[in-house]
């Protein structure tokens, strides 16, 4: 099957890993960051109106933030690849000798030797592109990423906002339907839980490490992140309102 379907051994049909791990991360930021928000609110004993208005205002900035993070980060990566890559067609221009020697010394070192190892450099050496791709694995471990940062961006800005959103579906409910305001909290932490355990178990498969520690960790995480909000919230509603 081809890279790209879903299927036991996790590959994709429309994402590659590296945007699964752009949504994952993405995903993570944007679920911690609003369920702490929802958190210090319940903390403070806030009404579902100012839950609503600095969730959003929080899941539009952070993730807005985040994914232009990425794209300059991106950005700068195919930036610096770029030029690495101009300099090594300048040295094979006027270097040749030298850049010759390297191939010579790269496949050497790989345990080619005598008419075969000079077949091998004479084969790279005979074609530009080749040579320079070459020497931008072999000698810088450079490759390029074939995603844009445009792309980057875009996948973690909308995987910042889908998956934080889940912390405020249910006070964005409760506009709409008569909802126990006692149960809205509650409600939260168990979407986002839910919504945190899928996403530590995509986590596991992008750092290939053991799916429930990779669910633990992030789980963990997220509670924390509540914890400290609420009881923040907490505080400072009982000192300063």
């Amino acid at each position: 099957m081809n890279e790209g379907h879903i299927h036991a051994d996790n590959k994709w049909l429309i994402f590659d890993k590296g945007d699964i791990s752009e949504f994952v991360y993405g995903g993570i930021d944007g679920a911690i960051t609003t369920f702490a928000v929802v958190a210090g609110a319940a903390g403070a004993d806030a009404g579902v109106t100012w839950v609503l208005i600095f969730g959003f205002a929080n899941l539009i900035a952070d993730g807005f933030s985040m994914s232009v993070g990425n794209y300059f980060s991106s950005k700068a990566d195919r930036d610096n690849y770029e030029r690495h890559k101009a300099i090594e067609y300048w040295e094979i221009e006027h270097l040749r000798e030298k850049e010759v020697q390297e191939i010579r010394e790269i496949y050497e070192a790989k345990g080619f030797k005598g008419e075969l190892l000079e077949q091998v450099v004479a084969v790279i050496t005979s074609n530009k592109d080749v040579w320079v791709d070459t020497m931008m694995k072999e000698e810088l471990e450079m490759t390029k990423d074939s995603k844009t940062p445009l792309r980057t961006a875009s996948v973690t800005f909308l995987s910042f906002f889908a998956v934080g959103l889940i912390p405020l579906l249910i006070y964005v409910l409760a506009v709409w339907v008569v909802v126990d305001e006692s149960w809205l909290f509650p409600l939260s932490c168990a979407s986002t839980g839910l919504a945190l355990l899928i996403i530590g178990n995509l986590k596991s498969v992008v750092t290939e490490t053991n799916r429930w520690k990779s669910i633990a960790e992030t789980l963990a995480l997220g509670g924390l992140a509540a914890f400290l909000a609420y009881y923040v919230g907490e505080v400072l509603a009982k000192y300063f309102l």
